[in-house]
C-alpha cells in the first residue's frame, strides 16, 4: 500500500511538472510566422482520429527555470511522425546504460525490418548493423527500417516495443502520448502533444546527456554513402545543437530543437508546419524571441566551423578539454584516451576563430570522469532568496556533504529569480541525484560544465 501511494505521488508530480512552471502572468512569445503559413495549417489536413483535430502546436521551455516562455495549443493531440524516434532512442540509451545493449553490438536485420516503408537505410534481412550505426541512422537519417531493428532487439516485436514506449512515456509524465510503432509512420492511434515532446527532450538532456551528441551530428556515413542530418537548422542558427525532425501528410512538418546561448538553454517544439521552410522560419523566430525574453543578447547566425587536422600554432594558450563522460568512472590513474583530431577550430563568443589543441601538447588536459567535479544540479528558481535557501537546506542531507549549495540571482522577463543549485558534483552523482529528486515540483536539472 505504501509503495502504491508513493508511485501515485511521483506520478502526480510528474504530470503537473510543466503546468507548475508556467507563471499566470507570463505572456507567450508571438511570432509573425505563426500568424501566416504555419497557422494556416493549424486546423486542417489531419484525420479526426483519437482526439486529433488539427496539426499545429508549439512550446518553448527555459531549461534552467523550467518556465514556459511560449505556448500555443501545447496540450492538443497531434501526430508525432518521426519525432517518435526520440522515444525509440531514449529506450535504446536506457538499454546501453543497463548493459542490455553494447555500443558495438551487432544487431541482425529481420525481413520485417527490411520491408518497412521509406524513408529507410536499405538494410537487408540477414545483414547486421551495430548499435552505434543504428543510433546514427535514426538520429541523422531518420531511417524507419533501422528503427524496427532496434525495436525488435529490445522488445521482441514492434507491438511489444510500442507498449514499452508508451509505458516509458507515462513514467516521464507524457500523459497524452501513445505509441503504436517505433518509427512514426502513419497510425491514427499514435499521438502526442507539444508539451509531451518537450518533456521527452528534457528527459534526454537530464538522463542521457552523454548521448546527446548524436542529435547534433551533421553527417552519417554508412557503406560508402553519406547522409546529411534532416535538421537543416543544426549548427546554422546560433546555439542550436541537436534533436529531431518529423513529417507525414497527416502530421505536417514537425521539429524539436535544443539551443544554448550564454549558458542559457531552451527546448523548442513546433508541430504541424505547412512546409519545411515555413516550419524552420517559425522555429528561428521562436528561438530568437525566446532568448530575447530570457535576456540573452542576439547573435548573428554563423556558418558551421569545420574540424581541422592541420598542425596547431606552436604557442597555444593553455586549455582544459573535457570529453563526454562514460557511464562507468575511470580508475584513478587510468590513461584517458581520445580520438579527437589534432586541432579544432571553433568560434569564440565574439565570433573570432579560436584554435583548441587536443593532441600532442601537454597544455591539453583531459579530466578523468571520477575527478571532474564541475557538474551541478538545479533544484528550482524562486521568487526570493529565502525560498531558495530553504529548498537547499531541506535537501542537503539527501544530496550529501560533497556538494556545495549555491544561489545565483538572474533577471528573467523583467522578474528577479534566485536559482538554487548544488555544485562541485561529478557526472555520476549529479545524474543519480536528479533521478532521486525526480518527483520535485520545482524539478531537478543537471547542469553540465559548459552550462554553468
Amino acid at each position: 500500500m505504501v509503495c502504491t501511494r508513493s508511485f501515485f505521488a511521483v506520478f502526480t508530480a510528474l504530470c503537473m511538472w510543466f503546468s507548475a512552471c508556467l507563471p499566470a502572468h507570463a505572456a507567450p512569445v508571438t511570432s509573425p510566422a505563426y500568424n501566416s503559413s504555419v497557422a494556416s495549417n493549424a486546423s486542417g489536413g489531419a484525420d479526426n482520429n483519437n482526439g486529433v483535430d488539427g496539426r499545429y502546436g508549439s512550446i518553448v521551455v527555459d531549461v534552467d527555470s523550467l518556465e514556459i516562455v511560449h505556448a500555443r495549443q501545447i496540450d492538443a493531440k497531434r501526430y508525432p511522425a518521426s519525432l517518435t524516434k526520440l522515444m525509440t532512442l531514449y529506450l535504446t540509451f536506457d538499454a546501453l546504460d543497463s548493459g542490455q545493449l553494447k555500443i558495438d553490438q551487432k544487431l541482425t536485420v529481420s525481413r520485417n525490418a527490411q520491408n518497412t516503408p521509406p524513408g529507410k537505410l536499405g538494410v537487408k534481412a540477414g545483414q547486421t548493423i551495430t548499435v552505434d550505426q543504428a543510433i546514427q541512422a535514426l538520429a541523422v537519417k531518420s531511417a524507419n527500417d533501422v528503427a524496427v531493428v532496434l525495436a525488435e532487439a529490445l522488445g521482441g516485436t514492434e507491438a511489444q516495443f510500442a507498449e514499452m514506449m508508451t509505458e516509458k512515456a507515462l513514467s516521464l509524465g507524457m500523459i497524452k502520448t501513445e505509441f503504436s510503432n517505433p518509427h512514426g509512420l502513419p497510425n491514427p492511434l499514435q499521438v502526442t502533444t507539444a508539451r509531451d515532446m518537450a518533456k521527452l527532450a528534457l528527459a534526454h538532456l537530464n538522463n542521457h546527456r552523454r548521448y546527446y551528441h548524436y542529435f547534433g551530428q551533421k553527417i552519417f556515413r554508412y557503406k560508402g554513402k553519406e547522409y546529411k542530418n534532416t535538421n537543416s537548422l543544426l549548427h546554422s542558427l546560433a546555439g542550436i545543437d541537436g534533436f529531431k525532425t518529423g513529417y507525414t501528410r497527416a502530421s505536417g512538418y514537425n521539429l524539436v530543437i535544443s539551443a544554448e546561448r550564454e549558458g542559457r538553454r531552451i527546448i523548442a517544439v513546433v508541430l504541424g508546419g505547412a512546409s519545411s521552410g515555413s516550419r524552420n522560419t517559425h522555429m528561428k523566430d521562436l528561438v530568437e524571441r525566446s532568448f530575447d525574453t530570457l535576456g540573452v543578447q542576439p547573435v548573428a547566425s554563423l556558418a558551421p566551423v569545420a574540424v581541422s587536422s592541420k598542425k596547431a600554432p606552436s604557442t597555444p594558450k593553455r586549455q582544459v578539454i573535457r570529453e563526454p563522460v562514460p557511464k562507468k568512472a575511470a580508475p584513478k590513474n587510468a590513461a584517458y584516451k581520445t580520438s579527437l583530431p589534432a586541432a579544432v577550430r571553433l568560434r569564440g563568443r565574439n565570433s573570432a576563430p579560436v584554435t583548441i589543441i587536443t593532441q600532442g601538447d601537454p597544455a591539453a588536459v583531459f579530466q578523468p570522469p571520477a575527478l571532474d567535479h564541475s557538474w551541478a544540479i538545479q533544484i528550482g528558481a524562486f521568487a526570493n532568496e529565502r525560498a531558495a535557501t530553504a529548498q537547499l537546506e531541506s535537501l542537503s542531507l539527501l544530496v550529501g556533504a560533497g556538494a556545495a549549495p549555491a544561489i545565483s540571482r538572474i533577471e528573467n522577463a523583467g522578474r528577479t529569480l534566485f536559482r538554487a543549485r548544488f555544485t562541485q558534483m561529478n557526472f555520476e552523482n549529479a545524474h543519480e541525484t536528479c533521478r532521486a529528486l525526480g518527483a520535485l515540483k520545482t524539478g531537478c536539472v543537471v547542469i553540465s560544465p559548459s552550462g554553468r
